[in-house]
């Protein structure tokens, strides 16, 4: 990746000369995207001609060169040589100073300057001449004693200007400001602006503004009557503390009335008291058009927050937020007019506020039975009163994330949950500290529609109970909790939306989604589910996202039991790139859907050895390796020419495989069978399911097994088809700990001379206790002993609490050419897959 270019701009007024000076730019692409455009950007070094010295341009150039980003490089002085194609320049975050006439005389397509978060004290009266289609500008906290009118002037077709934060003394704009007819947003004040005089805004009485912020001194001293009344601005922002000055704010409200005003912001507006007077500060409110009213930082009590309520109660206001604000009790309650404060909101926000106690700060919650829309973030707040659930009759969303809530205070038995909650539509308890699903199922069953639940965050699905839900519920959001298969059980049947992402999930449970005929889309992305089952079947599903997960193998019947699905998003796993996904994609490729919609993003192959970290797309296999009708035809036609040898070949392996086949099944099958208790066995020419593919009857087992043996024998390390089995027990094995793998040696194996190929046996032998066969009679009787003890009572036999992921979790299976046997214990089941399992 290319490094930025030293910051070493041109110093002192010596280092401009006359006229526009010659440069020569040489750039290199840069791999990672622009901060501002998201795009690949250019890091540009250009050399200028300066009495012989070159220098160096700090700034990086984004979108064909059309952005300027110097944000941050400790600039004292404006850089040179920037390319006069530039519609976009960020000077924010450094050390100048002044701007004089000739910094940006070159950049005559210049829209959006930002000279925020500097030290300017001086804007020469010319510095924007060449500047005329400049349409955003930022001065925000700089050091600017003087509004700079005179270098605004050329602006004509300005638009947005932030001038707020500066250290002028005076609010009065210049006759520019009412030249300036396209402007629409205007930010200005500081916090030496104590005064606000009658005629300081009277340029703008002509001026159709969307937003007007103001931002005084910690104490505005003075407001006189009609400063207001010049505006015409959709928005007001009011950055103005009234510790001293309460009596300003009707005055205020009074003056922007009939104006077009709809939203309006109060930040700071008693920075340091409580306000403990009789008077009320918002009286005028009700007369205003403002729909939505906001309340940022600041102190609030009871008693304030109850005259607030009140005016807006009487007022157009349908959307009220309090935010961050600092609520302590009154001393002295005024009580007059209790319980008659409930206004009729579309939607109330509270946000960031440490004491709980404003929820009921009239000590009753009948101020949110008239709010449609509840939100009640971080608040702190960790239990739920029976009457708060009452009061909230009107609510149709509500959202009560971000807080302390558990399973005990949130339902309460002893309240009547019953035909509450009448209109409740969608509920949010994400980011609390719930752990019990049927207490949330228990606490919704009776809302009669609630559609939309999002409880996301916590801690949910690690308990093993059973769920009552309401049979409204189509949409549950349930991603960052602690998801096991045996959660499916608590899900409702009727959801058309299920996220169960980033839930540490490792196999699902298939008879779930047989129950939910209406599901449509299922996310399941980030977790660690290990194989996907050939009989998933979902009727009505149409978008999976199972990208993230841990399983290789996915073939072209994966989905064939989802015939609506249109969407798959599957990249990002750990795919062994065999014929079945080959296969996969070209049939994917040839009906048109699912779509992927990741491919081939994260679609990396990691399995074989050889493959590892090659992109999926660029996997090929050979013309004939995956086309089975050719491979027929080419088979028969050689079949002359190779009979003696494969016959020579099978005469010498027969052997050994009739010999390890012949063992397992006289002495293992008969071994373990007729103990006391016996254990039950499957072995594949007996008990696997005819018609069915191979790797679906080994799955099937495994992923019933609770034990799983690997006999091995010399003859194992020939089989290409043992190393594909050895891998895909370890990625398909599902839950079985490290301890439940059992070895079996029959015949002497030298771990270190095995083939690169089985780097996962190598490292089972060398670290891991294994069983030997022993050849002598007497000693064989504790063989069986030691076996019987590993495997367990029969009855008793279950997977145990071992690691979640091992080096190798399932059997595998292998060719007539090999002699490698792996049996697994399920707890009904010994399933014994032999050496003639791949025939």
């Amino acid at each position: 990746m290319p490094h930025p270019a030293p910051s070493l701009a041109p110093r002192g007024p010596a280092a401009a000369p006359p006229g526009p000076p010659r440069c020569r730019a040489v750039c290199g692409e840069a791999m990672r995207p622009s901060p501002a455009s998201g795009t690949r950007g250019l890091w540009c070094v250009v050399l200028l001609a300066l009495a012989g010295t070159a220098v160096l341009l700090p700034c990086r150039l984004a979108d064909r060169n059309q952005t300027g980003l110097c944000k941050g490089l400790s600039l004292a002085q404006v850089p040179r040589g920037l390319p006069g194609g530039l519609r976009s320049l960020d000077l924010s975050y450094n050390k100048l100073q002044e701007i004089t006439a000739g910094d940006f005389a070159g950049l005559t397509q210049l829209q959006r300057l930002d000279l925020g978060y500097n030290n300017i004290s001086r804007i020469a009266p010319d510095a924007f001449l060449s500047n005329v289609l400049l349409e955003q500008l930022r001065l925000f906290n700089n050091s600017l004693a003087r509004i700079p009118a005179p270098a605004l002037r050329p602006l004509a077709n300005l638009r947005w200007l932030d001038m707020s934060n500066n250290l002028y003394r005076s609010a009065a704009l210049d006759g520019v400001f009412g030249t300036l007819r396209h402007l629409r947003v205007l930010s200005m004040g500081g916090p030496l602006l104590r005064d606000v005089a009658r005629g300081d805004l009277a340029a703008l009485k002509d001026t159709a503004l969307q937003k007007f912020a103001l931002k005084s001194a910690s104490s505005l001293r003075r407001y006189e009557a009609g400063a207001f009344s010049w505006l015409n601005t959709t928005e007001l922002w009011c950055d103005m503390a009234l510790d001293e000055s309460v009596a300003a704010l009707p005055v205020m409200l009074r003056d922007l009335r009939g104006k077009p005003l709809d939203y309006l912001r109060f930040r700071n507006l008693f920075e340091f008291t409580y306000y403990q007077g009789t008077e009320d500060p918002f009286s005028g409110l009700a007369e205003l058009r403002a729909t939505k009213l906001v309340f940022y930082r600041g102190k609030f009590n009871e008693n304030l927050l109850r005259l607030a309520l009140l005016n807006v109660q009487r007022s157009r206001v349908r959307q009220l937020e309090l935010v961050a604000i600092d609520f302590a009790r009154s001393p002295q309650w005024n009580s007059s007019g209790v319980g008659a404060v409930a206004p009729r909101l579309d939607r109330l926000l509270l946000q960031d506020i440490s004491n709980p106690d404003v929820l009921r700060f009239d000590w009753t919650f009948t101020w949110l039975s008239g709010v449609a829309a509840l939100s009640i973030i971080n608040v702190n707040f960790n239990y739920v009163p029976c009457d708060a659930w009452a009061e909230m009759r009107s609510v149709e969303f509500l959202n009560i994330s971000r807080n302390r809530l558990e399973d005990a205070y949130i339902y309460n038995q002893r309240c009547h949950y019953h035909g509450v909650m009448p209109k409740l539509e969608s509920l949010v308890l994400a980011n609390n500290r719930l752990q019990s699903l049927a207490t949330v199922a228990s606490l919704t069953r009776t809302w009669p529609r609630l559609a939309r639940l999002d409880a996301s965050h916590n801690a949910l699905g690690s308990l093993q109970e059973t769920c009552q839900w309401g049979p409204t519920l189509r949409w549950l959001a349930l991603h960052h909790n602690r998801v096991t298969a045996a959660t499916f059980g608590c899900l409702p049947n009727t959801l058309e939306y299920l996220d169960l992402s980033h839930s540490q999930l490792d196999r699902l449970d298939m008879g779930y989604f047989a129950r939910s005929p209406r599901l449509r889309e299922l996310l399941l992305s980030g977790n660690k589910i290990k194989f996907i089952p050939s009989e998933w079947s979902c009727s009505s599903l149409e978008v999976l996202a199972i990208d993230g997960n841990s399983f290789g193998v996915i073939t072209r019947g994966s989905f064939v039991n989802m015939p609506r699905l249109v969407s798959l998003t599957a990249g990002n796993n750990p795919y062994h790139c065999t014929c079945d996904l080959y296969g996969f994609l070209r049939e994917t490729q040839r009906r048109g859907r699912p779509r992927l919609g990741d491919w081939p993003h994260n679609w990396t192959c990691y399995h074989p050895e050889a493959l590892l970290d090659t992109p999926v797309a660029s996997y090929a296999p050979r013309p004939l390796e995956c086309d089975v009708p050719a491979l027929v035809a080419v088979a028969v036609a050689s079949t002359a020419v190779v009979v003696a040898a494969c016959a020579a070949l099978c005469w010498k392996l027969e052997a050994g495989c009739r010999a390890d086949a012949e063992w397992v099944r006289r002495e293992l099958l008969r071994r373990l069978e007729s103990a006391e208790p016996p254990y039950r066995l499957c072995i594949h020419e007996r008990d696997f399911m005819p018609g069915r593919w191979i790797i679906d009857n080994i799955v099937e087992n495994i992923e019933n097994s609770a034990k799983v043996i690997f006999v091995l024998s010399r003859s194992f390390i020939d089989s290409e088809w043992c190393n594909y089995e050895l891998y895909f027990a370890h990625q398909r094995a599902v839950g079985l700990g490290y301890q439940d793998v059992i070895l079996v040696v029959k015949e002497p194996i030298d771990a270190r001379s095995l083939p690169r190929r089985f780097a996962r046996l190598r490292k089972m032998l060398g670290s891991k206790t294994y069983l030997e066969w022993p050849r002598e009679p007497g000693r064989q009787p504790f063989f069986w002993m030691q076996l019987r003890s590993l495997l367990g009572t029969p009855g008793g036999l279950g997977p145990s609490g071992g690691e979640e992921e091992t080096d190798v979790d399932a059997t595998s299976t292998s060719t007539t050419s090999t002699t490698a046997t792996s049996t697994a214990v399920t707890t009904s089941t010994v399933t014994v897959i032999t050496t003639t399992t791949s025939t």
